[in-house]
């Protein structure tokens, strides 16, 4: 929880607000079916043009200006006495609203998934919708951010309600995070209250 009252506020807005107004599922779901298409050809010269179209639908939907996008190849990555410790999925840059996002994977340089790639690009677009249209300008990685991002990705795949997975939250010092083990299905965990 940051100190300063104004980013404190900033922070306690975006942990409150786990819903967006979301476009028409047509459109995105078709966009977000040629983002998939383009991944099959490994270039990332096509990806890169399907992803800009999904983002500049989703900023038009929101009325904001349409962040640059650039597609990178293998994640970058720190490697400790063999095991990854560390990679880079993605980023925002709120003074350029430029994002990046990675398609090969930081080990073995293959194609990340399709599912992978639009939820790190989802992911970015939420930190520029955060500074632009919300006015947030630390874009803080909250329980309610998470939960917007979430609510985009599977309105862009079409998920049937039945079949989403609710976040779950884990405590690790003084901030939460989202239990993947719980997720998955690997462990058993507690939702936070709010």
């Amino acid at each position: 929880m940051p100190r300063a009252a104004a980013r404190r506020r900033e922070y306690e807005r975006s942990d409150a607000l786990v819903t967006m107004p979301l476009p028409p599922g047509d459109t995105v779901q078709g966009l977000t079916r040629v983002l998939a298409a383009a991944m099959a050809g490994e270039d990332p010269a096509p990806v890169e043009r399907a992803g800009l179209a999904l983002l500049t639908a989703l900023s038009e939907y929101h009325g904001i200006a349409v962040p640059g996008l650039r597609v990178m190849g293998v994640r970058p990555h720190r490697v400790i006495s063999g095991v990854c410790t560390y990679q880079l999925f993605g980023d925002y840059t709120p003074s350029t609203q430029r994002i990046r996002v990675w398609m090969r994977t930081a080990i073995r340089e293959k194609v990340s998934s399709p599912k992978a790639l639009l939820n790190t690009l989802l992911h970015e677009f939420c930190h520029h919708l955060d500074c632009t249209r919300l006015g947030w300008p630390q874009s803080y990685h909250t329980r309610g951010f998470f939960a917007r991002i979430d609510h985009l990705y599977h309105h862009a795949l079409a998920t049937p309600p039945g079949a989403r997975r609710p976040l779950r939250w884990v405590k690790r010092g003084g901030v939460w995070a989202i239990d993947w083990a719980a997720l998955n299905g690997r462990a058993a965990s507690r939702r936070p209250p709010r």
